[in-house]
């Protein structure tokens, strides 16, 4: 299987960088500054809109140079400010040694993302590490996810995907792919369940049991469609 892994929330938890760099961009601007523990909701979604709505209707127009002002801070500092799950490393290991193919699939532009899964030492269990444009192309997963399925050449029942918000299993589901949700980053099971997610796993150390459970899902439903087109012939 080829596996879509999200990177803030789901391989590392930004929490420090993505909020000083928030609060950063918005005092840059003169706006108010939130206390970090009211931004974790930031995290995930395409950074572009939440900057808006901080910066409210009146102000959303700012948006843009918010963002400058964001990657000004977190392409020097921000992006190290930043850890990796504690069982990360030996999951991803074990995935790679089951055969499985390891993908990175982040709204994160690609250049911030590289730098990231490199500066933890994780490079070597990826086949491929994938994000969005500095000019914001490809911020949303849906079309993230289809570009990793077309550059990669990888069937949609082939792969899954694996991240924390609802924004990964709606771009998974939109184009053909299982999610799993995880319930160690910033969303909820009630929010990863009701975009459709496969199933939720609690621990890093249950991916593994998960992804099991997705193949069988998927063989099933190959055998169930070879059975009717056998049918239908």
């Amino acid at each position: 299987m080829h596996l879509l892994f999200d990177l803030d929330g789901t391989l590392t938890d930004p929490f420090t960088g993505i909020t000083r760099c928030i609060q950063h961009a918005l005092g840059e601007l003169g706006r108010p500054v939130p206390p970090a523990d009211e931004l974790g909701w930031c995290i995930g979604p395409p950074l572009k809109a939440s900057l808006a709505t901080l910066l409210g209707p009146e102000h959303a127009h700012l948006a843009g140079e918010a963002l400058d002002k964001y990657r000004e801070r977190f392409g020097v500092v921000g992006l190290l400010e930043n850890e990796a799950y504690p069982e990360i490393r030996g999951v991803l290991s074990e995935l790679h040694r089951r055969g499985h193919r390891l993908h990175v699939a982040t709204s994160k532009p690609t250049v911030f993302a590289r730098r990231i899964v490199d500066h933890f030492a994780l490079s070597e269990f990826f086949s491929s590490v994938e994000g969005s444009e500095l000019d914001g192309a490809r911020c949303d997963k849906t079309s993230l996810i289809a570009h990793v399925l077309q550059q990669q050449g990888i069937a949609p029942m082939n792969a899954v995907m694996i991240g924390d918000r609802e924004h990964d299993v709606i771009g998974a589901r939109a184009n053909g792919v299982a999610a799993v949700g995880v319930l160690w980053g910033y969303g909820s099971r009630d929010e990863l369940n009701a975009a459709g997610a496969f199933m939720c796993v609690a621990t890093p150390g249950d991916l593994p049991a998960a992804i099991e459970s997705v193949e069988l899902s998927q063989a099933g439903r190959a055998a169930e469609l070879e059975r009717l087109i056998r049918t239908i012939e």
